[in-house]
């Protein structure tokens, strides 16, 4: 097989895997790579490179970070790259459909998800928020559509009981890594060919908001539970208390139930639950009140001197 130039176009660490796998496979040359430009982040905002610029940089890339990837000049410069096919995963722009047909072998992209479930910003929190117990990542060829394109292969993985969105995304990455050496070689080769997906089947999963972060109450202890691991790091789970917001985790307490009204605190025995839906229970670990630091829920407990029947907020 003659060498395959690649153009690979991504940003954070989601996309990292899939950029060293196809560094140590000697058919590939990766010509270029494309992240999003440099940032401030963090309380210094101090600039940093996004991590796929680092790893490009350690293994002397050539690194592009237009600020617009549908500028004129940018399709020049990929044109003048001459990519046998372009990789993109997470790269944080959409493509415009007149850059599609720049390579010969097009734009493969990892999608974390069996699509054609959980199109969108957002599978992996989604996937964990609705309950899901397995999830996948899937390589396909885009288009013009928003994960529209013909599915190439794909790999399924269990969600685990407890598993929070950093975690699953950690493990998807890895695994997609030699799914995309896979997808890459077989498409080169002509072993691999595409199928459509079926749109009837598609659902949704739609950039996150803070206000997705919400608790209702009203929802069953096991449902908050899912968007408290889903909604991690961001925007997290949060209600109020007594006038200010307050991010809670805590886990669904089995085989025990409370017929009072939703959002009510019960403390004691150093323990601190909250009534939900159908008078599940949801057992706190920890509390973060608005500008302070994370405790434990007894220690909020004690601190906040808690009153027979008092409730955790309503909008």
């Amino acid at each position: 097989m003659r060498r395959v130039r690649v153009v690979f176009c991504g940003t954070p660490k989601f996309a990292v895997p899939s950029l060293s796998q196809l560094l140590q496979v000697p058919e590939f040359e990766i010509v270029a790579v494309y992240t999003q430009p440099d940032r401030p982040r963090g309380r210094g905002q101090e600039i940093s490179f996004t991590p796929v610029k680092e790893v490009a940089l350690t293994a002397k890339i050539p690194v592009l970070q237009p600020a617009k990837i549908r500028a004129p000049e940018v399709e020049a410069e990929l044109r003048a790259l001459k990519p046998n096919v372009i990789v993109i995963i997470a790269y944080g722009q959409i493509i415009p459909a007149r850059l599609l047909s720049i390579p010969h072998y097009g734009w493969i992209n990892l999608h974390a998800s069996l699509l054609p479930k959980y199109r969108g910003a957002a599978p992996i929190n989604w996937a964990i928020v609705k309950g899901e117990t397995k999830t996948g990542n899937t390589t396909m060829r885009i288009d013009a559509g928003m994960d529209t394109g013909e599915i190439l292969l794909q790999q399924e993985l269990p969600i685990a009981a407890h598993e929070t969105a950093p975690e699953l995304q950690a493990r998807l990455a890895e695994a997609g890594g030699p799914l995309m050496v896979e997808t890459l070689l077989g498409i080169v080769s002509g072993t691999l060919v595409g199928r459509a997906q079926n749109n009837a089947e598609a659902t949704m999963a739609p950039i996150l908001k803070r206000a997705d972060g919400w608790i209702d109450w009203s929802f069953e202890a096991g449902e908050i539970y899912n968007r408290m691991r889903g909604f991690a790091p961001w925007p997290g789970a949060f209600t109020q208390f007594r006038g200010q917001a307050c991010h809670l985790r805590g886990i669904p307490v089995s085989n025990e139930q409370s017929d009072e009204e939703p959002g009510t605190i019960l403390s004691g025995g150093g323990k601190m639950r909250v009534i939900c839906g159908q008078g599940s229970l949801l057992e706190l670990q920890t509390v973060k009140l608005e500008g302070r630091k994370q405790v434990s829920a007894a220690e909020f407990a004690n601190g906040a001197r808690l009153q027979v029947k008092e409730h955790f907020g309503k909008r």
